[in-house]
């Protein structure tokens, strides 16, 4: 795992679904852990889509797995043949699978008799020693084995899933972010303030983002750290730098 004994908690995503890579569904599942990790003060540090082939997402979900604190998937864990997730995870950990009994229980209950067809009943599907992940929309619950949560890729369903990963989770201190908007002024005329301050501060993120809208163009500066403090300080020291090139149309425009 990657700084488990700093107050940095890290996650990755992976995103599985040969529909996400075809361009025929548009994932919003990313935005929505990344925005809900943030909040609990987890970095989202890398984010992969991989195809419904199971040597991909072994590949994947192994190195994610090493190399941070927690990985959240989404996608294939419905009742096709291509819903291959439980399989591949199943597979990474050298684990067999087995029909968990508290969810045969809920999906019994819904389908009873003949209707608990044997694709439904893939669903149920956890590898061994694997706890669930509660479902309040509906169908099958997700589930987690170590530091991996296995949601579904349906967006409702996943926010849904999502809720109860986070109890779950090591939080650590949240990143705050600041901006500041430089009107009129492109990113070669601030490049070189920019580079200076962000050499000066080497814990925080400093990003330039160009914009162009119904005032013109120019620059949003996103200044990300942990220490109000120092974020305050670099904020301060990056329009003095700003200005000092000669840029005058310059100031915050947010602080969070």
């Amino acid at each position: 795992m990657t700084e488990a004994a700093s107050d940095r908690v890290t996650a990755a995503v992976l995103i599985i679904g040969d529909e996400i890579l075809s361009g025929r569904t548009q994932d919003t599942n990313l935005r929505d852990i990344a925005r809900y990790l943030g909040v609990l003060g987890v970095d989202l540090a890398e984010a992969r889509t991989v195809p419904d082939e199971m040597e991909e997402i072994v590949a994947a979900l192994n190195a994610l797995r090493d190399r941070y604190d927690y990985v959240i998937t989404t996608g294939g864990i419905g009742p096709t043949h291509d819903d291959i997730t439980a399989d591949a995870v199943a597979q990474a950990f050298g684990l067999p699978l087995h029909e968990h009994p508290d969810i045969i229980a809920m999906m019994s209950a819904q389908w009873p008799g003949d209707a608990l067809t044997p694709a439904r009943r893939r669903m149920s599907r956890v590898p061994q020693g694997g706890g669930l992940v509660k479902n309040p929309v509906q169908g099958p619950p997700g589930f987690k084995i170590d530091n991996v949560f296995v949601l579904a890729g349906v967006p409702s369903i996943m926010r849904g899933m999502l809720q109860d990963v986070g109890p779950h989770l090591r939080g650590g201190a949240v990143t705050l972010s600041r901006t500041v908007r430089v009107q009129g002024s492109g990113e070669g005329v601030i490049a070189a303030p920019l580079e200076a301050v962000a050499r000066l501060h080497p814990a925080m993120s400093l990003g330039s983002y160009p914009f162009y809208d119904a005032e013109g163009y120019g620059t949003n500066l996103v200044l990300r750290g942990r220490d109000p403090a120092e974020l305050a300080a670099t904020v301060a020291e990056l329009i003095a730098a700003v200005r000092a090139a000669g840029v005058n149309n310059v100031g915050e425009i947010d602080a969070a």
